[in-house]
C-alpha cells in the first residue's frame, strides 16, 4: 500500500478522468500510480497526457523508449518502473539476457544505437552529459528526437523519484502476469 490514499478516478475533474481511463486502456495497467497522483489531478491530465501524446506519435521508436526507460529504471533503482518496462522491452524482441544486462559495457543484441541510446540515458540519468555523446546522438537523431530521448530519460527519474517516496506498489495484475510467465 503506498504512504497517501488512493483517489478514485470518478473523483477526478472530467480532463484528468478522461486521462486515466485512457492511461488504462492505451498505454497499460499504471493505475496504482495514478490513485496516488490524481491527488494532483492536473499532474494526471498533464504528465500522463504528454505521456499518451508521445505514445501516438512519438519521434523515437519504442525499441529506444523501453531502452531508455528500462536502463533510467535500473538507474534509479525504481522497482515499479522496472516490473512495467522490461516486460515492454523483452516483447520488442530483446532477450532477457541483454535485459538484465543493460548496464555493462556490452549488452547482447545491441547495435550500436542501442548501445548509444542507453549511454546518453546514463549520462542524462547522472546529470554527466558530455559534447561527444551529444556529437554522437547528432549523427543518428534529429534534435527533436533528441530532445525526446532527454525528456523521456529525466521523466523517468522524475517518476522514479515519485514511486520510490510514496511506496506505489506495482498493480496486482502485473505481478500476476510475471508469475505465469506471460510478461
Amino acid at each position: 500500500m503506498a504512504r497517501v490514499a488512493d483517489i478514485h478516478p470518478t473523483s477526478l475533474p472530467a480532463p484528468a478522468r478522461a486521462v486515466f481511463e485512457r492511461v488504462e486502456q492505451e498505454y497499460g495497467a499504471f493505475g496504482n500510480m495514478l490513485r496516488v497522483l490524481a491527488h494532483r489531478p492536473p499532474a494526471v491530465e498533464h504528465l500522463f497526457g504528454l505521456l499518451l501524446d508521445f505514445a501516438r506519435d512519438g519521434l523515437i521508436s519504442r525499441r529506444h523508449l523501453e531502452v531508455v526507460l528500462v536502463t533510467a529504471s535500473r538507474l534509479n533503482a525504481c522497482h515499479y518502473c522496472i516490473q512495467h518496462h522490461e516486460p515492454r522491452l523483452e516483447a520488442l524482441g530483446v532477450t532477457a539476457e541483454a535485459i538484465e544486462r543493460i548496464l555493462e559495457p556490452e549488452v547482447p543484441g545491441f547495435d550500436a544505437t542501442d548501445l548509444l541510446v542507453r549511454d546518453y540515458t546514463v549520462q542524462v540519468t547522472t546529470q554527466r552529459v558530455t559534447d561527444t555523446l551529444v556529437d554522437a546522438l547528432r549523427a543518428r537523431f534529429s534534435e527533436a528526437q533528441i530532445v525526446e530521448l532527454t525528456l523521456r530519460a529525466a521523466l523517468c527519474a522524475f517518476f522514479a523519484r515519485f514511486n520510490e517516496a510514496l511506496e506505489i506498489q506495482v498493480e496486482p495484475e502485473l505481478l500476476a502476469a510475471e508469475v505465469h510467465g506471460a510478461h
